[in-house]
């Protein structure tokens, strides 16, 4: 408890020699930050903990609080703080977001060891303060420039590649539906057909009767009775029996 309350005291003792000006031009930084990397709309370096995003939220929220804030997208800065807070407290999002990190760092790693190759001074001094160099070059200002231009670049490839996948799911959802409303359509049209075949099946019942009764020449439009076929399937005329003396 006491060392919230210090904390708390030190926001507000901050919080009173802020100006408008640098209210402001924390939310242009905010509004300018990467989308896709909630460690720079807090400010943060990526070995944060989640303890270090809450305070690190707390700071700049109130920094730049619409009601505190008279820039007018001090809204739009608040939101995305808000966001980036969301993210990173989020264990999913985060390992997520760390795991690019990882991966950027491995594809600068490999880049300096190539480079070592060629810088004979570099890479003695690397052996012999057994991995220390490499440690301090690590934490510079210039890797940690490099670690989040990479990571840029990486998260940016993977958004992407989802993107992509989404479309080409949207693109076979829609192939999918359009065929079963075509399946659909088709079942409907052919019911309709039995359905008005079946409603005249009467008339075509009382006309075969009626031919059969009165041998009438059927009228236009009404069944005809079949066609008598032979014994031998590919004469299509009826033999008569022959006559004999």
């Amino acid at each position: 408890m006491g060392d919230e309350a210090a904390d708390d005291r030190l926001l507000k003792s901050f919080l009173a020699e802020v100006s408008e000006v640098e209210r402001d031009n924390e939310v242009v930084r905010i509004l300018a930050c990467f989308k896709l990397n909630p460690f720079e709309y807090l400010n943060l370096p990526f070995e944060s903990s989640p303890e270090d995003v809450k305070k690190q939220y707390r700071k700049l929220s109130l920094l730049v609080h619409p009601d505190k804030c008279k820039h007018p997208q001090a809204k739009e800065a608040f939101g995305a703080l808000a966001k980036a807070q969301q993210l990173l407290l989020d264990q999913q999002e985060r390992d997520y977001i760390l795991s690019q990190v990882t991966a950027a760092k491995e594809e600068l790693r490999m880049k300096r060891k190539k480079q070592l190759k060629k810088d004979n001074a570099s890479k003695i001094k690397s052996l012999v303060d057994e991995g220390k160099y490499e440690q301090t070059y690590e934490q510079s200002q210039e890797f940690q420039q490099e670690l989040k231009l990479k990571v840029r670049e990486i998260l940016t490839d993977q958004e992407w590649r989802r993107r992509k996948m989404q479309m080409r799911i949207s693109e076979e959802e829609g192939r999918l539906k359009k065929d079963e409303e075509e399946a659909k359509e088709m079942w409907k049209r052919k019911r309709e057909h039995e359905e008005q075949w079946e409603g005249t099946r009467e008339q075509r019942v009382s006309s075969w009767r009626d031919f059969m009764k009165g041998g009438k020449k059927v009228k236009k439009g009404e069944t005809r009775p079949p066609k008598l076929k032979t014994e031998d399937p590919n004469k299509s005329y009826v033999q008569r029996p022959v006559k004999r003396g």
